[in-house]
C-alpha cells in the first residue's frame, strides 16, 4: 500500500461518524432517564424534570476550572443545503440532510433557510449524541467531537421565526415544533421525518416555538400567538402524533373554570394566556406544572372590563393532571396584566424545609420582577417577594400573595415611568437552583421604560397594539441569588457597564455540585464561584445565545453552549 493510499484511509477514517467504527453509541433514550437527575446526560429541556438545571457533575469545580479549554467547535448551516457543515482540518464528507414540510414554496427567512442560525433553545445529550433545534432546522452531532452526523430542513410557511427552544426525545424518536404550527417526529438515528402535525392555526397568527416534553406516553407541546387568540396545552401520542388531549388557558365556553374573572366569554375566548416555554413534572402528584402568558390585548386597562376582573387563567402557575389534561390547581402572578409580562418563566421544583416544615415546592421568578413559593401538591401560596429593585409597577401585596396593579403605571397618552421594562425583571433566559447552597439563581435587568398609550379607542386594540415603549435606563443586568426561605436577594453579580439587557446580556443559568454557576454574558461563557459570585473563567466565543449545559461522556466532563450560529465544548486541560 503506497504512502499516499494510506493517508486517504486515515483521513477517511478520521470522518466516518463513530456508529459506523463499531464504537457508536446507541441513540435510544431509556424512560426511566427522565426521572433522574441529570448526570451523564441531558435528556430533557432542562436536564430533567425538575427545571433546576442542577448537575450532580463534579470532575469540573471550583479549583480547577480555570484549567478549561475548547474541546471542539462546530458551526452549523441552516436551510436545505448542507454545504460547508464539515469538521476538522479537512472539511468531512457531506452531511445527510432530509427536507420537510407542507409548502412546495417555502418562505426565505435567514438564519431559517440560509445562513447561520440562533441556537437559543436546550441541546438533548443521550447515549453520546447532541441534538440541536434552530426555527425549522434539527441536527445531530456527535458529543465526543462536535462532528455533524444529519441535518433536518422544514419547509416554512413563514411566520413568526423569533426562536426555537429544543427538542424532545422518546426512544428513538425525536419532535420539535415550527414556526408554522407543526409538531415535526423524527427518527433520531438518521434524522428522516416519521410524522407531522398541525398543532395551531398558521391562519390565526400562531407561531410554536417551545421545546415539546416527553412524561410517559405524552407529548406535552405548547404554542404562542401576539394576536386575539386562546392559549393552549396539547398532549399527542408519541407514536401515531394523535392528539389525546387540549387544555385551554383560557375558559372557551359556558360553564368553564375561571369564566368570572372575565366580562363576558367574548372576552375570555380572546384573552391570550399562550403557552410558549416548557414546564416541570411533579411524578409524585403526576401534575406537570406550567406558566401562561399574558392577556390581549395586553396594554389597556379599559378594554377587558371593570377592573375587578382579573383574567384567568393568563399570567398564572396551573398545574394539570398529565393523563388528563384536567386542571388541578392555579396561582396568578399577576392578576389583570397591562404590561406584557406574562408568566411563562421556568416552575422550579424544589423539596425542602420552609418555615421549618418539609415542602414540595415549587418556585418561579416572574418576568413582573416578583419570586414567588408555592405549595405543588395543592397551590397553596408560601411567600411573594421582590427581587428587582427597579420595580415600581405595584402598590403591594396582599394578604394572599397576589402583587396589587397601580393604576398610574399602566399605559398613558403623556407617558408612564415604568419598570419593569416590556422585556420583563427576566424573561426566558432559564433560572438554576443549588440545593447545596438553598438559592435561587436567576437572571435580573432592571431597567425602566416609558409606557405610552398610542390608541385611546379601546375598540380599536388588539393584541399587542396600542402601545408604546421608550427606554429611558437601567441599573443594569445581573445575577441575583434568593433566599427562598425569606424572598430575599442575598448575593447579587452586576454586569460591566449598565446597558446590558436581554437582547445582548444574561442566557440563562446552570449550577453544578463543582460549586460552579455557569451563564453566557454577552460574547463570553462565564464560570462563576456559586457561593460569592466570583467569576473565576470566561471564554470570549462570540454572541451567546443559549443556556450552559453539561455531560460526561468517555470520563471527561464538557460544558457545553451555542454562540454565533455554533456549538461550543469545554472540558479541562
Amino acid at each position: 500500500m503506497t504512502k499516499a493510499i494510506r493517508l486517504s484511509l486515515v483521513i477517511s477514517l478520521l470522518f466516518l461518524p463513530r456508529m459506523f467504527l463499531g464504537q457508536g453509541p446507541s441513540q435510544g433514550l431509556d424512560p426511566a432517564s427522565l426521572l433522574k437527575p441529570a448526570i451523564n446526560s441531558w435528556p430533557t429541556y432542562a436536564g430533567d424534570y425538575s427545571e433546576q438545571r442542577y448537575s450532580l457533575l463534579t470532575q469540573v469545580n471550583r479549583t480547577n476550572v480555570h484549567t478549561l479549554t475548547l474541546a471542539w467547535v462546530s458551526p452549523l448551516t441552516a436551510g436545505p443545503s448542507a454545504s460547508g457543515q464539515g469538521f476538522g482540518f479537512f472539511g468531512g464528507p457531506a452531511v445527510p440532510t432530509s427536507i420537510g414540510g407542507v409548502t412546495q414554496e417555502p418562505v426565505t427567512i435567514p438564519g431559517s433557510s440560509s445562513g447561520s442560525p440562533r441556537l437559543a433553545g436546550s441541546i438533548l445529550q443521550v447515549n453520546g449524541i447532541l441534538y440541536i433545534s434552530s426555527p425549522d432546522n434539527a441536527w445531530a452531532l456527535d458529543a465526543l467531537d462536535g462532528r455533524i452526523l444529519w441535518h433536518y430542513w422544514w419547509k416554512s410557511r413563514g411566520g413568526t421565526h423569533i426562536g426555537n427552544r429544543g427538542m424532545a426525545m422518546y426512544g428513538d424518536w425525536l419532535y420539535f415544533e415550527t414556526p408554522d404550527d407543526y409538531l415535526v417526529s423524527l427518527d433520531a438515528k438518521t434524522g428522516k421525518e416519521r410524522w407531522h402535525k398541525e398543532i395551531a392555526d398558521f391562519n390565526q397568527q400562531y407561531f410554536s416555538t417551545p421545546a415539546p416534553v416527553v412524561i410517559g406516553d405524552h407529548v406535552l407541546v405548547g404554542t404562542g400567538d401576539d394576536l386575539d387568540s386562546p392559549g393552549f396545552l396539547q398532549s399527542f401520542d408519541p407514536q401515531t402524533g394523535e392528539l389525546q388531549w387540549k387544555f385551554y388557558t383560557v375558559p372557551m365556553k359556558q360553564g368553564d373554570p375561571g369564566l368570572s374573572s372575565w366580562p363576558s366569554l367574548d372576552a375570555a375566548q380572546h384573552g391570550g394566556a399562550q403557552v410558549w416555554m416548557p414546564g416541570s413534572y411533579d411524578p409524585e402528584t403526576h401534575l406537570y406544572i406550567f406558566g401562561t402568558g399574558n392577556p390581549t390585548p395586553a396594554y389597556t386597562a379599559k378594554i377587558r372590563g371593570p377592573r375587578t376582573y382579573t383574567d384567568l387563567f393568563t399570567c398564572s402557575i396551573v398545574a394539570i393532571n398529565v393523563d388528563t389534561g384536567k386542571l388541578a390547581w392555579y396561582f396568578q402572578t399577576s392578576p389583570d396584566d397591562t404590561h406584557d409580562w406574562d408568566s411563562t418563566q421556568a416552575p422550579v421544583l424544589v423539596d425542602g424545609v420552609f418555615h421549618g416544615k418539609m415542602r414540595k415546592m415549587v418556585m418561579q421568578a416572574a418576568r413582573n420582577g416578583y419570586f414567588y413559593v408555592l405549595d405543588r401538591t395543592n397551590g397553596e401560596h408560601l411567600l411573594t417577594s421582590k427581587f428587582s429593585d427597579a420595580s415600581n409597577w405595584a402598590k403591594g401585596i396582599d394578604s394572599t400573595g397576589h402583587v396589587l396593579r397601580n393604576p398610574e403605571k399602566d399605559n398613558t397618552v403623556p407617558g408612564s415611568l415604568v419598570s419593569p421594562t416590556n422585556g420583563g425583571s427576566t424573561n426566558w433566559p432559564p433560572p438554576s437552583f443549588d440545593p447545596e447552597t438553598g438559592l435561587f439563581y436567576v437572571t435580573l435587568y432592571d431597567g425602566y421604560s416609558m409606557y405610552y398609550l398610542t390608541l385611546k379607542n379601546p375598540r380599536m386594540l388588539m393584541g399587542l397594539g396600542g402601545s408604546e415603549q421608550d427606554s429611558v435606563g437601567s441599573l443594569g443586568s445581573s445575577i441575583a441569588a434568593i433566599d427562598y426561605q425569606t424572598g430575599d436577594v442575598v448575593q447579587k453579580w452586576r454586569t460591566p457597564g449598565s446597558n446590558i439587557g436581554f437582547g445582548d446580556g444574561l442566557t440563562g443559568l446552570m449550577t453544578t455540585a463543582g460549586h460552579l454557576l455557569f451563564d453566557g454574558v454577552g460574547d463570553n461563557l462565564v464560570a462563576f464561584d456559586v457561593s460569592d459570585l466570583k467569576p473565576l473563567w470566561h471564554a470570549h466565543i462570540g454572541d451567546v445565545q443559549n443556556a450552559p449545559e453539561t455531560y460526561m461522556l468517555d470520563g471527561r466532563q464538557y460544558i457545553l453552549v451555542a454562540a454565533s450560529g455554533s456549538v461550543y465544548a469545554f472540558y479541562l486541560q
